[in-house]
C-alpha cells in the first residue's frame, strides 16, 4: 500500500511540475530523491510523515506530499502564492492534510514544533533570505532525529556560463568573481548563489549530514529540441535520460542551473 501511494504522489507532482516550471520545483532527479527519503521515512515508523516546505509557494511539492498521506505544514510569505496553494489543495481533497502559515521563515521557530519534522523543504529559499545560517539554524531544530532536509539552490557556476554564453563576459567575470556570485548594483532577483562546496559546507556547520549532491538542470534549460532528430516525445525522453546521469557526474553536476542537497540531522 505504502509503495502505491509513494508512485501516486510523484505521479501527481509530474503532472505539476509540467505545468509549473519556475526555478525551483525540481527535475526528476529530485523527485527520484525525495521519493525514497518518503520511503525511508515511513520506514522509520512514521505512518504520517511530517512534511515541512519552508517558502513552499503555491505547493507544488505540498499537494502532492498531502495527497500520499503526510502532513504538510507551508511556511510561505505570499498570499497570492498562498491562494493558489489553498486552491489546488481544495481541487485534490488534501486540504485537511496541509497547514499554511503566512510568515517569513524567520518565523519557522514560531510555527513548527521543534524536532517534529521528517523532512523539511527549502527549495530556492537560501539565495533569497537575509542571513541563510540563521535559517538553516532553524531549519535543522525543526527536524526531527534522523529526518532530511532538502535544499535546492541557484548555483554561481550555472550562472556564470550561461552569460559566457550569451556573449555577456564582463558579466561573467563579475558574478566568477564576486564572493555571493551576484553583481552588485544589479537587478538580481537572488541576493547570493552557491556553489557545491559553499552549500555542503553551510549545512554541515550547522549539524546536518551531507548524504547526496546532485544537480538539477543542468542542460535543459538551454537546450531546445529545435534541429533534434525524431519526434518531440523522443527528444524529451533522451533528455529526461541525460539529465538523469549528468545530474550525478562531476563536472556535469556542477554547472546545472540549481544544486539539490540532501542531508540529514543526526539521531
Amino acid at each position: 500500500m505504502v509503495t502505491v501511494r509513494t508512485c501516486e504522489v510523484f505521479q501527481l507532482l509530474l503532472g505539476a511540475m509540467r505545468a509549473e516550471t519556475s526555478a525551483g520545483h525540481g527535475s526528476a532527479a529530485v523527485r527520484k530523491v525525495l521519493e525514497a527519503e518518503l520511503r525511508a521515512a515511513r520506514a522509520r515508523g512514521a505512518e504520517e510523515p511530517v512534511v515541512v516546505d519552508v517558502g513552499g509557494g503555491s505547493g507544488v511539492w505540498a499537494v502532492p506530499f498531502a495527497a500520499a498521506g503526510c502532513r504538510v505544514t507551508v511556511v510561505e510569505p505570499n498570499l497570492n502564492a498562498l491562494a493558489t496553494l489553498e486552491r489546488r489543495a481544495a481541487e485534490d481533497g488534501v486540504s485537511d492534510r496541509i497547514t499554511v502559515v503566512a510568515d517569513d521563515s524567520d518565523a519557522l521557530a514560531e510555527h513548527v514544533r521543534v524536532g517534529s519534522a521528517d523532512l523539511v523543504l527549502a527549495h530556492s529559499l537560501l539565495e533569497v533570505v537575509d542571513d541563510p545560517r540563521r535559517t538553516v539554524a532553524a531549519i535543522v531544530e525543526a527536524t526531527a532525529g534522523g529526518g532530511a532536509v532538502s535544499v535546492l539552490a541557484a548555483n554561481r557556476y550555472a550562472a556564470v556560463l550561461h552569460r559566457a554564453l550569451t556573449g555577456r563576459l564582463a558579466e561573467a567575470g563579475e558574478l566568477l568573481s564576486e564572493p555571493d556570485g551576484v553583481r552588485g548594483g544589479d537587478s538580481e532577483t537572488v541576493l547570493r548563489r552557491f556553489d557545491a562546496d559553499s552549500l555542503t559546507t553551510l549545512l554541515e556547520e550547522a549539524g546536518l549530514s551531507v548524504e547526496h549532491v546532485q544537480g538539477d538542470g543542468v542542460v535543459s534549460e538551454i537546450v531546445s529540441p529545435e534541429g533534434a532528430s525524431g519526434e518531440a516525445m523522443s527528444w524529451e525522453k533522451d533528455l529526461a535520460e541525460f539529465e538523469a546521469v549528468a545530474a550525478v557526474t562531476r563536472p556535469l553536476r556542477d554547472i546545472a542551473t540549481r544544486l539539490h542537497v540532501l542531508a540529514r540531522k543526526p539521531s
